[in-house]
């Protein structure tokens, strides 16, 4: 029911996930990044505490494929998950379990690694990475090229829904947290959309929260 990218920006350090279903508001279950560690994504009859461990294990030092093992090892009721890391240093991994529904697939590279399961094509992670790749633009823009690439390479074999995407950087909460939890229409399309809109004032809002003093206009009635 999900497909999925987990990416860290070569340049900058920033780690992003993005994450689509035919589910409601799956990002709010599926998506895990933290700030100088990576990101994860844990979906397919998902089990939240796979994302939060994971992420544990990689800010304990664990590289994403010894992270991945970890979670292999030790989570419940493994064999219906599917888990999809990066780390610091660009290292990917993902595991898909037996009973993960459907036509399932995944596909990693450095710095990059996509999965979904009751996909329409097993091409699709392979399509979504290598967008990815040759995206330009900032993390946000590639992450979201990428998820793209996968909806028009054929996407989930039903009707996705919802959609999410997450980034962060070198502040202790998400800078992007954005979220389509329920559309009729491409969730992905209206993701983008809402990035459009958030992208121009990321910077705006993390100078807010580090020195208001600093900060541009609020451009709202009364602000002076």
């Amino acid at each position: 029911m999900t497909f999925s990218v987990v990416a860290r920006c070569e340049r900058t350090g920033m780690f992003g996930v993005a994450v689509t279903s035919s589910s409601p508001a799956v990002a709010a279950r599926c998506a895990y990044a933290r700030a100088r560690v990576g990101a994860v994504a844990s979906q397919n009859v998902t089990d939240p505490t796979l994302g939060i461990r994971g992420l544990d294990l990689l800010g304990n030092g664990a590289s994403a494929e010894q992270a991945v093992t970890i979670l292999r090892e030790t989570g419940s009721h493994i064999e219906y998950r599917q888990v999809l890391a990066v780390d610091k240093m660009g290292g990917s991994a993902v595991y898909s379990g037996s009973n993960v529904l459907g036509l399932h697939a995944h596909a990693t590279d450095k710095n990059v690694a996509s999965g979904g399961n009751l996909l329409a094509s097993e091409r699709i992670p392979v399509e979504i990475v290598n967008a990815f790749n040759g995206a330009g633009g900032g993390l946000g823009e590639r992450i979201l090229a990428a998820m793209q690439a996968g909806v028009q390479a054929g996407g989930e074999a039903g009707t996705i829904h919802s959609a999410g995407i997450k980034l962060v950087r070198d502040v202790a909460w998400p800078v992007a947290d954005l979220r389509v939890d329920w559309t009729e229409n491409c969730p992905i399309a209206e993701l983008a959309g809402l990035w459009e809109i958030y992208s121009p004032q990321l910077e705006d809002y993390v100078t807010r929260a580090l020195d208001p003093a600093a900060a541009p206009s609020y451009g709202v009635p009364g602000d002076e």
